[in-house]
């Protein structure tokens, strides 16, 4: 299972999530194997058979008005109830003021507390959201990941079959690389894949017998892009005269990507052969099944259709003749 420890959550989501660290800075090792937060109301009044603990708990303005209308004694009963379990971490929000007993239950358990200005609800939904994307699911495959017209290819083959090229002459078409050769891909909670690069070949690409080219560079800011969601794959696969390739489109390939499943086309090559452009064939085709209108299936229809009044006037024809 991915963790994430206290410190390093502090370290990268702190500033946006508006966090400060008021105490128990010796628990910033702690896990955090979750990225659901917990409202302990029912812990404070004394309920703990279903307490999850392993989870951030936050204070709010409900609990906070609850503790501080209790007697000090009460209070600090109320509050060791909570941090007698392996709690990772206590946020304090709506910029309520950390009360001393706090503090001291914070160092004595070693269990970072921190504060922030923001709203329960903003701070839990934007705390999730920054750790389910660190949590998600996670692999690297190998291929070209570019954006055309707004939909994410995933260009997959053999080494050397061209997938940079292809890719290349996208750009220079006016589409935009996300990443090259090594391509990161991550599930998200809704189910949806997003490819990204990593840091070191972030903008790059390698053209074999050119070398490694910087994309951002050559072509401007607005030809490259951090992430994109990955809607179809296109498999290239070198031409064979004994191999079936789908000629009309009425079956649909699919392929498994971290159990998400994605439409997959395979598109056999040779030289010569224009695969640039059947890519953004490819990516329009999918926009317009996107839209409800599914290429094949209505031109299956209308031939279905003409095939039935065909064989309907040759019946027609022959009654007449009898």
């Amino acid at each position: 299972m991915q963790t994430i420890t206290v410190g390093e959550a502090f370290e990268q989501f702190g500033e946006r999530l508006d966090l400060t660290l008021d105490a128990g800075q010796s628990g910033l090792g702690n896990q955090l194997v979750s990225s659901d937060v917990h409202r302990p109301g029912l812990a404070l009044a004394g309920f703990v058979g279903m307490f999850t603990f392993d989870r951030v708990q936050v204070l709010g303005n409900t609990e906070m008005l609850y503790v501080s209308s209790l007697s000090d004694q009460r209070i600090e009963q109320v509050l060791s109830t909570i941090f007698q379990f392996d709690i990772p971490l206590l946020v304090i929000t709506d910029g309520n003021d950390v009360l001393p007993i706090m503090r001291e239950l914070a160092e004595r358990h070693a269990v970072p507390l921190m504060q922030t200005a923001s709203s329960t609800t903003k701070f839990a939904h934007l705390f999730s959201l920054y750790l389910d994307d660190y949590f998600a699911p996670n692999t690297a495959l190998h291929g070209s990941l570019v954006d055309v017209y707004g939909i994410g290819l995933l260009l997959m083959g053999r080494s050397g079959i061209g997938k940079s090229e292809i890719a290349l002459d996208l750009v220079e078409r006016g589409h935009r690389l996300v990443a090259d050769d090594v391509v990161l891909v991550s599930r998200t909670i809704r189910g949806i894949l997003v490819g990204m690069s990593g840091e070191t070949l972030r903008d790059h690409m390698e053209i074999r017998g050119l070398g490694i080219l910087n994309v951002r560079n050559m072509f401007g800011v607005r030809a490259v892009r951090v992430q994109k969601r990955i809607e179809v794959v296109v498999k290239l696969v070198e031409w064979n005269d004994s191999a079936t390739f789908d000629r009309i489109g009425l079956e649909e390939d699919w392929v498994s990507i971290l159990d998400v499943e994605v439409p997959q086309v395979t598109v056999p090559i040779y030289p010569g052969k224009n695969i640039t452009v059947i890519a953004e064939a490819i990516a329009m085709n999918h926009q317009l099944k996107i839209q409800g209108y599914h290429t094949a299936h209505e031109f299956n229809r209308r031939l279905v259709e003409k095939m039935k009044q065909k064989r309907k006037s040759e019946v027609l024809l022959r009654a007449d003749d009898e």
